[in-house]
């Protein structure tokens, strides 16, 4: 009997051993490893789309606690290409924002980029926007018109459908400009209200606080790596590179983490 019993307890480590590591991850607010998240890129690099390092976070934070997710952008030419040394445009290039997004993609299938226009809010539980420079120049046209900005089409459109069937938005960065633009009576947290800079880091876009607070939002200060929860609107924001940090990467690592948590989190709501 014990012996039968030994050889089924290998059995099944054996069957669990070629699995991955974590079917469905027990986070902190409850089981999501039913959770569908469409996460939102802009393109590919800080100065002219998705910054690279929140866009990987985002997946990764997402990965550890059990979530699917697909990856999407539109598929049109970005504003411009930056050269990313000199921070500054490169003339005469041109690049697809899609084209640029797919270098986040690992894989091959469902996992690959998928254009924008396709997105069908009620085939997800949440959906996300890592920040960049590429919300206010390919998603919007905020660098241009500041609080007057028009958004993208495909993206004013997911952010209503979203909204309006109760499902959780996450923003990180710029990206709560794009909420705040398309939706009434948000409460979202860019960070500071004023740069004061230290040997840490700076806050650089503290003008961006007063244009939201112009399109009708609530602002709360909130360090890098924490979070704002609107509960009534299901909209998470988190400051991350609203910071501008040279060495301090793990800040934005968790105020990404605490985000989508907290996604997540409203997704079973």
């Amino acid at each position: 009997m014990f012996a039968t019993r030994a050889l089924l307890s290998k059995q099944t480590m054996a069957v669990f051993s070629r699995q991955p590591a974590c079917f469905v991850h027990q986070g902190d607010y409850g089981n999501w490893g039913n959770t569908n998240v469409a996460v939102v890129f802009s393109g590919c690099g800080w100065w002219d789309g998705t910054d690279v390092h929140e866009g990987v976070y985002t997946m990764y934070h997402l990965s550890r606690h059990g979530a699917r997710f697909q990856m999407f952008a539109p598929n049109q030419q970005q504003m411009h290409v930056s050269d990313h040394i000199k921070k500054q445009p490169a003339p005469g290039e041109t690049r697809n924002m899609m084209m640029e997004a797919a270098r986040f993609s690992h894989g091959q299938g469902a996992t690959q980029m998928q254009d924008l226009s396709r997105l069908d809010a009620n085939s997800f539980d949440a959906i996300i926007f890592p920040g960049g420079h590429g919300i206010i120049k390919n998603l919007s046209s905020f660098v241009k018109e500041g609080k007057d900005c028009k958004l993208h089409s495909d993206v004013e459109k997911v952010l209503k459908d979203f909204h309006r069937l109760h499902k959780p938005i996450g923003l990180a960065s710029m990206a709560p400009v794009l909420a705040c633009r398309a939706l009434p009576n948000m409460e979202v947290t860019m960070g500071r209200e004023q740069d004061e800079s230290s040997r840490w880091g700076s806050w650089p876009h503290t003008n961006m606080v007063q244009a939201v607070r112009a399109m009708g939002a609530q602002h709360h200060i909130r360090e890098p790596y924490e979070v704002f929860v609107d509960e009534k609107n299901k909209v998470v924001s988190t400051p991350t590179f609203m910071w501008d940090t040279e060495y301090h990467f793990h800040y934005i690592f968790d105020g990404i983490g605490n985000m989508v948590k907290h996604v997540m989190r409203l997704s079973t709501k």
